[in-house]
């Protein structure tokens, strides 16, 4: 065991942990009207609490057991044979499940941005809980934990790069959230603006923190390769909020708070695949593009597309995290085909898994509220509790 890597990891995992909690809840909380605020915040602590215990359960066996190339098995169910001196690689087992448990959270909340304000709490959990262990687990086994896609496997000695998670969180969630918010279809009201800009600006300034852990953690050391990640993620995440707001102005003549701040998700999620391949240079060019380039996407999907993702789940992070895996073959720290065929099988499993978890969930629990909830509010038609004393 290494104690500095430890101690740095201990930190990591505290901050991928508060990019859900608050930072994700206050980002998408003050997106919606106020009076579904806290419904909001309801679903991303619930789906914390949730993917924890199922992570435990059987979400870490299947992504890091020993099973093979597809399935990681159950036979690190509930942590067995797991002790406080068991070790992966310089860090304490425990630990290491730790700071992927937080990644296994903040997966499925990422998803709630693309049905908040019309979806019923019953599926989110239902959904959530067997979309991460079958989906999102077994594409953690896929490339994080030496499955068919990793180093020796389909693509050869060289395997898809994916540093923090361009395919294995940002793809998977993007399409998911797409899928989730077709079969949702719009909501009865899409023209009310964010109730509360503010609340978007401190969630995307927590998010900014927290993903230093995501990225620089991801090194899973403490030393040079960590400080490059988490500088790059900041050169990324400022130039895209820059460019974001440069092409606001530039298009409908004024650079909105909300406009900048969703620019920096957008740089985050970029080179999150890249963050541990490239210096500082490739972060400018990344980070520039992917300002300019998500905010067109969102443009596809709402105008052209016309589906109410409601806060861009898809065309932020799921665009977002294709480009920059897409971008590390572009440089050439990665195979074109390694990154293009990853991109393309685990695109495909994570459609065919949403889709059907979908049909399966809402035959159990319906996916969406009536109208008058709707029109209501979500606070207090499914919680009993209001943020506002006039909810908006």
């Amino acid at each position: 065991m290494n104690g500095a890597d430890t101690a740095w990891i201990i930190v990591a995992t505290a901050l991928v942990l508060f990019m859900t909690l608050p930072g994700l809840a206050l980002f998408y909380g003050g997106l919606v009207r106020a009076r579904n605020v806290l419904s909001v915040f309801m679903q991303c602590y619930a789906i914390a609490c949730l993917m924890s215990v199922l992570w435990l359960a059987l979400g870490y066996s299947i992504a890091f057991g020993d099973g093979g190339a597809y399935w990681g098995g159950l036979g690190k169910a509930f942590l067995n044979g797991v002790t406080s001196d068991s070790l992966s690689g310089t860090l304490p087992e425990v630990l290491f499940f730790a700071f992927q448990m937080t990644f296994a959270i903040i997966t499925p909340a990422l998803i709630v941005g693309a049905y908040v304000e019309r979806i019923n709490f019953g599926f989110v959990l239902l959904f959530s809980g067997l979309w991460m262990l079958l989906c999102y687990a077994p594409v953690v086994h896929w490339i994080w934990g030496g499955g068919f896609l990793a180093d020796g496997g389909i693509f050869g000695e060289t395997g898809v790069k994916d540093f923090a998670g361009g395919i294995v969180v940002h793809e998977t969630a993007g399409l998911a959230a797409l899928v989730i918010a077709v079969a949702l279809g719009p909501r009865k009201n899409r023209t009310s603006p964010p109730h509360n800009p503010g609340y978007v600006m401190i969630g995307a300034a927590m998010l900014w923190v927290g993903w230093f852990g995501f990225n620089g953690g991801s090194q899973l050391a403490a030393d040079g390769g960590a400080a490059m990640a988490l500088t790059v993620t900041h050169i990324s995440a400022a130039t895209a909020s820059l460019t974001w707001a440069l092409w606001e102005r530039v298009k409908f003549g004024r650079a909105s708070l909300v406009g900048l701040v969703t620019g920096t998700i957008a740089g985050l999620a970029s080179i999150t695949p890249a963050s541990g391949f490239f210096g500082p240079i490739e972060a400018l060019i990344i980070g520039a593009v992917a300002g300019i380039l998500c905010q067109e996407a969102v443009n596809l999907i709402r105008e052209k597309l016309k589906i109410d993702d409601t806060l861009d789940v898809f065309a932020v992070h799921g665009v977002g995290g294709i480009f920059g895996t897409v971008m590390i073959a572009a440089f050439g720290a990665g195979s074109w085909a390694a990154q293009l065929g990853s991109l393309a099988i685990v695109g495909v499993f994570t459609l065919v898994i949403s889709i059907a978890l979908v049909y399966i969930c809402r035959a159990i629990v319906p996916l969406r509220v009536d109208e008058e909830a709707e029109y209501n509010g979500l606070d207090i038609e499914l919680h009993g509790e209001r943020a506002y004393d006039h909810a908006s």
